[in-house]
């Protein structure tokens, strides 16, 4: 297949990218590189990616909010699918600049849905969020329950994103997946995540900014265990629900070809906790900063993948050691490559 990937250069769009490349698809992927964080980083990731892709990898800086560029390569390309990971991410950052996030999040996503009805697809599969449970306290998090409070605009866009993938799903018959990602780490991961800003800080002797007391949990999810459920989904295309009811609708699925599963580790762990394996797998202790709850933040997230089980027969289960290991391992391993060219 040819597969569209979006936010190439991203973290997850990078691992994703090489899984289909390792399993001999072809790749187009798009990006538009933004300094929203270290921008060589997302240019290390590009040529990591270069070595095993051959003649199966394109890509292309673009902006996904830029329509007609983006319907145009669309058009010019014909892939059989989409991945579509490109976004403004960040939830403390959409209090900063919001505008980035409809920029990205909503213009953006509005103009990959219109490429794909115009070329249309076998598949759209799109990131969403964690983040779109908002308010809701119903533990573990079920793609079954309403999610209608967001406590974050990056949240809102998210659920914006679903709602705007199942208008095209009704109306022209797309076939759209959206993904709840849960916390995701891992190597070459983004520096903006508590994990990559603790091990930092930790490797510096700094402190660390513990968030609500440390009285916080997430359920963190391998990367390794993301890809597999993106590529397991984008193989099962997305189906109308013949159990569907209009008189007691249920949000997951539709009388449209639309889904919506979480992908999560379906084990929430505890910040402190999650902090003693980063120093674990350190072998340094961190200097704890405790600060107050930050505003649209969660005080925990619990996925439950019930649903993405009995989709794709498949379920995330990385233990957080051996992940947290994983990173470690790179980030010392890139960042001391990183020292060393840059000494005289």
């Amino acid at each position: 297949m040819k597969i569209l990937v979006t936010g190439i250069a991203g973290f997850i769009g990078f691992h994703v990218a090489r899984a289909l490349l390792a399993r001999g698809d072809r790749v187009l992927g798009v990006d538009n590189l933004n300094d929203y964080y270290e921008v060589q980083l997302k240019r290390d990731r590009l040529a990591a990616l270069a070595p095993a892709s051959g003649q199966q990898l394109t890509t292309v800086e673009l902006d996904i909010a830029d329509a007609a560029a983006l319907r145009s390569l669309v058009a010019d390309e014909r892939p059989d699918a989409v991945i579509h990971l490109a976004a403004q991410a960040g939830v403390r950052y959409s209090l900063e600049n919001p505008h980035a996030y409809t920029h990205s999040n909503i213009n953006g996503f509005l103009a990959v849905l219109e490429a794909c009805r115009h070329h249309p697809v076998k598949h759209l599969v799109y990131a969403s969020s964690s983040s779109v449970y908002g308010l809701n306290a119903h533990m573990p998090f079920s793609v079954h329950d309403n999610v209608d409070h967001p406590v974050s605009l990056y949240a809102a866009t998210k659920k914006a994103n679903e709602l705007m993938a199942h208008s095209y799903a009704h109306l022209y018959g797309l076939p759209t997946t959206g993904l709840r990602f849960f916390t995701v780490y891992g190597p070459w991961g983004r520096p903006d995540m508590a994990y990559f800003l603790f091990t930092r800080a930790i490797l510096e002797g700094k402190p660390i900014k513990v968030f609500n007391g440390g009285d916080m949990a997430r359920d963190f999810t391998y990367i390794d265990d993301i890809v597999e459920g993106v590529v397991r989904v984008l193989d099962r295309h997305a189906t109308a629900d013949p159990d569907w009811s209009a008189a007691a609708p249920d949000p997951g699925s539709s009388c449209a070809p639309y889904r919506v599963f979480n992908i999560g580790n379906n084990q929430p762990v505890r910040l402190l906790d999650f902090i003693e394996a980063i120093e674990t797998a350190l072998g340094r202790e961190a200097v704890k900063d405790f600060q107050p709850m930050q505003p649209g933040d969660v005080s925990t997230t619990f996925a439950d993948i019930d649903a993405l089980g009995a989709w794709t027969g498949y379920r995330p289960a990385t233990p957080l050691a051996e992940g947290l290991a994983q990173f470690a391992a790179w980030y010392r391993d890139y960042y001391g490559q990183r020292e060393d060219s840059n000494q005289p």
